[in-house]
């Protein structure tokens, strides 16, 4: 898959966000990287052989005091070989494309992985 298609894969899942998400989604970046480097993934604790297909860098939203102020965004990275290895299809690469940005998005408000499966059970059942 070219760049460029995956950056509308992406931008897709980002303008597919649930609306409680994108009103309130604020100081983050997205970004696309080929792949994580093996210094982020050792100083994540993980193996050469493991996968990461996101990653969320910042403070999150119930984590932010009254001074969180003038500091630059919190970042998401999605890793595009990754998911591409993860998939078979454009179709899969697609969902997983939105199931790993939804996930970033959620660790951006501090929830936990129980309430976002809720929510992307329901994402899922929204989308055409």
């Amino acid at each position: 898959m070219t760049e460029e298609r995956f950056e509308q894969l992406v931008g897709k899942a980002i303008e597919g966000l649930p609306p409680e998400f994108q009103e309130l989604l604020d100081n983050v970046a997205i970004f696309i990287e080929d792949r994580p480097s093996r210094s982020l993934l050792r100083d994540l604790g993980m193996s050469p052989d493991e996968t990461l297909l996101g990653l969320y860098e910042g403070v999150p939203q119930t984590a932010r005091l009254t001074t969180y102020d003038l500091v630059p965004p919190d970042r998401i990275t999605l890793f595009q070989q990754p998911i591409e290895h993860a998939c078979d299809t454009e179709e899969e690469v697609e969902e997983q494309v939105r199931h790993t940005l939804l996930h970033e998005v959620g660790h951006h408000f501090g929830i936990d992985d129980a309430r976002l499966d809720e929510i992307e059970a329901g994402w899922h059942r929204s989308q055409p």
